[in-house]
């Protein structure tokens, strides 16, 4: 992406890119307001936040994830209500954090390590394992621990997406954040069964925001409702001429990389391999006062419409009672291998 020097004037920097240009204004304290441009006619806001970061983070995330993404990848890490409160509404009704304080922790598919900076805020006396393919992204997490000053993180570069590092050693938990529907086909075959093999018997594996392949409306990548009801040539084909997202010259295999084939619970069980016994992956069911996941989904919900919101739980109670599939947008999983840290062995069947 080409760049141009900041420009400084009266406590405002401006970095120009090929696609837009972002505003840094300083606040004191610290504190800077981040304003990101798109390109065009209107320079339209493509997003704003307020951060600590020092400049030279806020430039090399840009350079990285480009205007529009600026602030949406600052926020995830230093916003409380993203990932930090996915993780609190969609990991913990399964195992309880105390149990995950002092055990090794690895953030599979960590990207530019905002979810592995929030884990380590998280559980402070853990060691965390970042996990990614993309070196540029891991420079970037190595300055965000720096920033911080977190002692309890290290970052590995993995060596393809089908494979894992060897040495990687065995963990108690393994995160995967935003990272299953991501990963190809035979990705999902080969790499679930060598990351199942790194988690210690009464591990878990904790999984959240991949969207329901058989959801009515296919939003993470096309915006396109009964998408997922297709096969994959007609998706292609509708992907292409009818999303709003100018995705015009993707390949298929773009589009399975951006995501645009999710999963069931099924499916990710079945990926991690055959084994049987004590070892075997087995849904969690969630603590109490939770009944079951699609209480999970609902107590995570604003109170806006609560009461359209309680009849569409118990609807779903009933399809995931007939069906075995939590059938809302993006599955939440807590899958343990044997027993978790902190649970009794309740498998949920499916």
């Amino acid at each position: 992406m080409s760049s141009a020097a900041p420009e400084v004037d009266r406590g405002r920097t401006v970095l120009r890119r090929s696609d837009g240009f972002v505003e840094m204004e300083e606040l004191g304290l610290g504190k800077r307001r981040v304003t990101a441009r798109r390109v065009g006619a209107q320079a339209a806001v493509a997003g704003a936040c307020e951060t600590s970061y020092p400049p030279a983070l806020i430039e090399r995330i840009l350079d990285a994830k480009g205007v529009a993404w600026l602030c949406d990848e600052i926020a995830r890490e230093q916003d409380p209500r993203s990932i930090q409160r996915f993780f609190e509404s969609d990991f913990l009704p399964y195992v309880d954090a105390a149990d995950l304080e002092g055990k090794r922790i690895l953030d599979f598919g960590c990207g530019s390590g905002s979810s592995t900076m929030v884990l380590a805020r998280m559980f402070p006396r853990s060691a965390v394992v970042g996990l990614d393919l993309s070196a540029e992204y891991l420079r970037i997490a190595e300055e965000r621990q720096r920033f911080y000053g977190y002692e309890n993180l290290s970052f590995v570069l993995s060596p393809a997406g089908a494979t894992v590092p060897e040495g990687l050693g065995e963990f108690d938990c393994i995160v995967m954040s935003a990272v299953f529907e991501h990963l190809l086909p035979e990705e999902r075959r080969s790499v679930m069964p060598r990351l199942w093999a790194h988690l210690r018997n009464g591990g878990c594996l904790l999984l959240n925001q991949t969207p329901h392949r058989f959801f009515p409306f296919e939003s993470h990548t096309t915006g396109l409702p009964l998408l997922n009801y297709l096969p994959d040539r007609l998706a292609l084909v509708a992907a292409r001429r009818l999303s709003s997202r100018e995705l015009g010259l993707e390949s298929w295999e773009s589009l399975l990389r951006k995501g645009i084939r999710g999963a069931t619970e099924r499916e990710i069980l079945s990926s991690l391999g055959g084994a049987g016994g004590t070892s075997a992956p087995t849904l969690l069911s969630p603590r109490r006062p939770h009944r079951d996941r699609v209480d999970v989904w609902y107590a995570a919900l604003s109170p806006r419409h609560r009461a359209l919101k309680a009849l569409c739980r118990e609807l779903l109670r009933v399809i995931e009672h007939r069906f075995g599939t939590t059938w809302i947008v993006n599955l939440s999983l807590a899958i343990g291998k044997g027993t978790a840290p902190g649970q009794e062995y309740r498998p949920c069947a499916l």
